[in-house]
């Protein structure tokens, strides 16, 4: 084997092995849900059905074709169980593959400077950071490498299975065509081989299709709902994540390096960096660093080339990049440490109660691999109720059917360095710009606090329940999603709410609004489990209903609100009935 070869095998090795025991981060635990999933349904791991942001779907709509969940499938078939450093060893192997499909480039394009280039391209920042994660994006990256270095040393069947196994891996796949094409054209290739160009489009057209015709869905369809439902096209996400990408090619290989991609022109790496950066532009909307590793390549062999006859600068850019993504891999290898710790310990400490998860990510994975269940969008969590909340995840509304939080348990994830990826306070895109629009950023700061509260019983405080009431989340049983405009809840089709009963006998009373999209028209009014109002109303608009004066039979009154009919919206799975702005005993209309 060839000495460089050697050099470039040590050095991935080297950077991975320490990170052999990541813990299961990011988007890591839908990858694996769908290799779970492909256990008992091969050829559609993205069927597999769970819970995000509170609401239930499946994969169909995964932003990626399901060529890593295959690879994480037959990873949990071979091993029966999902370890963390058994998967990220097999996954040294793709980062292998990338690094010497580099070195193969290299020797191609800076012959003189080929073990340099590597080694730059090896400590970009997020091929430190991503590539110790199981999402896509070193997969795509290895079999990306591989099938240019194929193309570029003329083995095009080889080229045509590389293309294929990177176009299941992600469907920016497609953007390696015209950057390909241009090397075919230029060299007078593309008449002979322009025939593998297509199999980027032939292999995700014909999943798509395949898809199509066995599950009635287009994936793609599927997910441009999702991109409207949650807004993540708007030209305003599309500026942030143009903000973002650009500074992490300025991050990826210093100013230095960006100074070399600036001056130095040659006729196919500039138009890989062009091409590609320009895709991402239209494609991407969250800014990731990571999106930018099929440029990596390009980058360092430019560097490379620019700075040939002054070495020292290159070993300045490889030193700057290797420090700077040590640190942030170091920094993300505790943050999600931090959440496997806290999950082990909190599991451990709820004696067997149910326990309930309202956040995302390696949090949430822990905690549901020892029992614990995700929290629903508007579900009625119970009084011995554990909740394990997270202050930088979105929290996903719930009730708490009479209950009040009482905190047990409180862990602050502050890593040794002050570096940060994502966290509270900071303003980091490097993850996405919904948490800013930095390459990365510095701050001493906790990445994350999260806690683990009991649902404790609580007596009612209010007899009238305005909505907008700090004491709702505790009185509304079931039924009740979260405020809305500063004013009002929705209700679906039956909900109920938990009063302080007064000490005579009151009318029951409530406020709501039918808008003209609701189907519904009868309402009924109960108090504990007894019919005390009903009425047809004839057309929408804003109303009460009012029983006569009644009595509770407890200690608690009990009240519960009905419709006749539900209905839902699009982009909104949520069962709708009536918007509610108060219920209770006695107050008189406004």
């Amino acid at each position: 084997m060839p000495k460089q070869a050697v050099i470039v095998i040590l050095f991935v090795l080297l950077v991975r092995l320490p990170f052999l025991w990541q813990a299961i981060q990011g988007d890591d635990i839908y990858y694996l849900a769908a290799a779970e999933h492909a256990q008992i349904d091969p050829v559609h791991p993205h069927h597999a059905k769970y819970v995000f942001l509170g609401v239930p779907m499946d994969m169909r709509g995964h932003p990626h074709p399901p060529g890593n969940a295959w690879l994480l499938a037959g990873l949990l078939g071979a091993m029966g169980d999902i370890r963390e450093a058994p998967y990220h060893a097999a996954y040294v192997v793709l980062s292998l593959i990338a690094a010497l499909s580099m070195l193969a480039l290299a020797r191609r394009f800076v012959p003189d400077r080929a073990l340099e280039a590597t080694l730059l391209f090896c400590a970009v920042p997020a091929f430190l950071v991503n590539g110790n994660s199981l999402e896509a994006d070193l997969p795509f990256l290895a079999f990306w490498m591989l099938s240019f270095a194929l193309v570029v040393s003329g083995r095009i069947r080889l080229a045509a299975g590389a293309m294929a196994v990177c176009s299941l891996m992600a469907y920016q796949s497609v953007v390696m065509i015209p950057i390909l094409g241009w090397w075919m054209w230029r060299r007078g290739e593309l008449r002979r081989n322009g025939w593998a160009l297509a199999i980027p489009a032939v292999v995700i057209g014909g999943w798509l299709l395949f898809e199509r015709l066995t599950s009635g869905d287009l994936p793609v369809q599927v997910l441009n709902q999702h991109f409207h439902n949650y807004g993540l096209q708007r030209m305003e996400m599309k500026l942030k994540s143009a903000a973002a990408l650009s500074g992490h090619l300025l991050v990826m290989f210093t100013p230095i390096g960006f100074w070399a991609l600036l001056r130095k022109r040659d006729w196919f790496l500039t138009v890989w960096v062009a091409v590609f950066f320009a895709a991402a532009l239209v494609l991407f909307f969250a800014g990731s660093a990571r999106y930018l590793l099929p440029l990596a390549a390009p980058f360092a062999m430019i560097v490379a080339m620019y700075y040939s006859a002054r070495p020292a600068w290159i070993w300045t850019c490889f030193g700057l990049s290797l420090s700077l993504g040590l640190g942030l891999a170091w920094v993300n290898y505790q943050h999600w440490d931090g959440y496997r710790r806290f999950a082990e310990e909190a599991m451990r400490g709820a004696g067997g109660r149910r326990v309930w998860v309202s956040a995302e990510w390696g949090l949430r994975y822990y905690v549901e691999s020892e029992g614990a269940e995700p929290v629903v969008r508007g579900q009625v969590l119970r009084p011995g109720d554990y909740v394990i909340q997270s202050a930088l995840a979105e929290n996903i509304p719930f009730t708490t059917g009479g209950g009040q939080l009482v905190e047990q348990m409180r862990r602050e994830i502050r890593p040794t360095l002050p570096l940060r990826l994502i966290g509270l306070g900071s303003k980091s895109g490097y993850s996405t710009v919904g948490f800013g629009l930095r390459p990365f950023d510095v701050s001493a700061a906790p990445v994350d606090v999260v806690t683990m509260s009991l649902i404790v019983e609580k007596a009612p405080e209010l007899e009238w329940l305005p909505m907008t009431s700090k004491a709702a989340e505790s009185q509304i049983v079931s039924g009740v999603y979260s405020l809305e405009g500063e004013q009002w809840r929705w209700m679906s089709g039956r909900a109920v709410f938990l009063l302080k009963p007064p000490s005579e006998a009151r009318p029951v009373a409530v406020d709501f609004y039918i808008p003209d999209s609701a189907p519904g028209r009868t309402v009924t009014l109960s108090l504990d489990g007894e019919e005390v109002a009903r009425k047809t109303f004839e057309s929408p608009g804003q109303y009460r209903l009012e029983s006569g004066p009644v009595r509770s039979k407890g200690g608690n009154a009990t009240v519960t609100l009905a419709i006749d009919k539900e209905f839902s919206v699009g982009g909104d799975d949520r069962k709708l009935g009536m918007i509610v702005t108060g219920v209770g005993f006695g107050v008189p209309a406004h």
